[in-house]
């Protein structure tokens, strides 16, 4: 059953182990002897938070309330870490609501530096998007307020203050933000009661020094800081007890800078439901499922009763990227382990479709835009917060060329839309990219070209961004701005 917040709070701190498969990682310098334990400890997960439904000019709003502060976390047992969570030690409670609620979010900073929440994937006015500009000072509070109007998916929240992103969302500041629609739609087969056979998979990489503490790269390598221990909602070594038939992993790659290509050891099957912004046309069936920073998949698998299989992220695919190891590649890694009860509740049969995705704005009518990621500059300009970079008219449709020209790895989000990926130096994308996203992957020498429609909402004073979700890169200004105006 789902646990309750004393229940998350006491499995985060009783329950750290190192994954005996994550031996120390390429790009990370300093000292690494972090005790290997076996897997054991149960994966925590986060409370749910529905918000309370309160009226504002006879119109119901529902209302969430975070609290981003400090605390400790033992990721290794007996030796506390510094961290950061929402209304906790770490992470945050998953947020939900239902198309056509209007929402609203109370912030109170409790930390002792700024800080901004992002509504990553959320399709929202710019004024309560979260980006660096919406800096929320400490004992400050901000309640940025939209009304849902996008599809059911799996989103997440984190903050966005530019120069310090990695080292806030490093230390535990993420949460999920989870979308439904109506209960007959056409997801309403898939598995779907939280934390029993819907689950929430946040997974970070962290680099955890001999005191078992978070350390940093301070090297400015190229992507960043690489961990040498992975964690699952903040958990090393971590279990999930599984009592039926099928589960649904909703899983958020949040790491810094590392890619994962997760599947599972005994390369079993399973079904990927929905990308970042939501369902796919059909149930897509893979043996696994590559993510960079930021983006998410929903996927479904089968157990039998009795079993036990691991969730493992394998060595990643970087293009041509050379040598792998240095950039993050070339590893395997134990992720959760899945435990079937000895008897499992029946799921419902998995739907052959889902629908019909629309098709993606005519690009002989949209506007075409050309970008070229390098180094830490987007068309050889850094972020500049002063600088609007350019300006699109409300709703219009637009074609972006994204160009990555070096010999390492970049990924590129864009705020308050989804997209979809048209093509891939020319070539249809993979399927499990053909859906709803709002973060794609940038490999070495590739262009990627996405379609979307901007944002409907007029505002010449609040920018969105779109910039590399690697956290170093956006942090050292791989980021650029855009307006909405009529």
């Amino acid at each position: 059953m789902p646990l309750t917040r004393r229940a998350f709070l006491r499995a985060f701190s009783a329950a750290a182990v190192l994954a005996p498969a994550a031996p120390a990682l390429a790009g990370c310098a300093g000292t690494e002897d972090v005790p290997a334990v076996p897997f054991g400890a149960r994966l925590p997960i986060p409370p749910l938070d529905r918000g309370t439904v309160e009226t504002s000019g006879g119109i119901p709003v529902r209302t969430f309330r975070l609290a981003p502060q400090a605390g400790t976390h033992e990721y290794v047992p007996g030796k506390a870490a510094e961290s950061m969570g929402y209304n906790g030690a770490l992470l945050g409670p998953t947020l939900r609501a239902a198309r056509g609620e209007k929402v609203r979010v109370s912030i109170e900073n409790r930390l002792a530096e700024a800080t901004t929440v992002h509504f990553h994937g959320m399709m929202l006015p710019a004024a309560a998007d979260g980006g660096p500009h919406a800096m929320i000072d400490p004992g400050g509070s901000a309640a940025p307020e939209w009304t849902i109007d996008q599809p059911a998916a799996t989103l997440w929240y984190h903050p966005h203050p530019h120069g310090s992103t990695e080292k806030q969302v490093g230390l535990g500041l993420a949460g999920l933000f989870l979308l439904d629609e109506a209960q007959d739609g056409p997801g309403a087969a898939l598995p779907h009661e939280y934390g029993v056979d819907d689950i929430p998979l946040i997974v970070q990489d962290r680099r955890l020094d001999g005191s078992g503490k978070i350390a940093f790269d301070p090297s400015g390598n190229s992507l960043g800081t690489l961990g040498n221990s992975i964690a699952a909602n903040g958990t090393l070594g971590a279990v999930l007890p599984v009592t039926t038939q099928r589960v649904r992993l909703r899983i958020l790659n949040a790491s810094a800078g590392r890619w994962f290509k997760f599947g599972f050891a005994d390369h079993r099957r399973f079904h990927m439901v929905a990308s970042d912004g939501g369902l796919l046309a059909a149930p897509l069936e893979l043996d696994a499922v590559q993510l960079s920073p930021a983006e998410r998949a929903e996927i479904v698998v089968e157990l039998r009763p009795g079993e036990s299989v691991m969730l493992r992220s394998f060595a990643p695919d970087l293009g041509r990227v050379s040598p792998p190891d240095a950039f993050g590649g070339g590893r395997d890694f134990d992720v959760v382990r899945l435990d079937a009860a000895a008897s499992l509740a029946p799921s419902s049969p998995l739907p052959a479709a889902f629908g019909a995705l629309p098709e993606p704005v005519d690009a002989r009518t949209a506007t075409s835009r050309s970008f070229t990621f390098s180094g830490r500059q987007i068309n050889g300009r850094t972020m500049d917060m002063e600088r609007i970079d350019f300006t699109a008219a409300p709703g219009a449709p637009e074609v972006w060329f994204v160009d990555n020209v070096n010999p390492y790895q970049h990924n590129v989000h864009v705020h308050g839309v989804q997209f979809r990926l048209l093509d891939i130096n020319g070539a249809p994308p993979p399927p499990e990219r053909a859906g709803w996203k709002d973060t794609i992957p940038l490999l070495p020498r590739e262009r990627n070209r996405i379609a979307f429609r901007m944002p409907r909402y007029a505002d010449a004073e609040h920018p969105y961004m779109y910039h590399c979700h690697l956290l170093t890169h956006e942090d050292q200004g791989m980021m650029g701005q855009f307006t909405v105006a009529s």
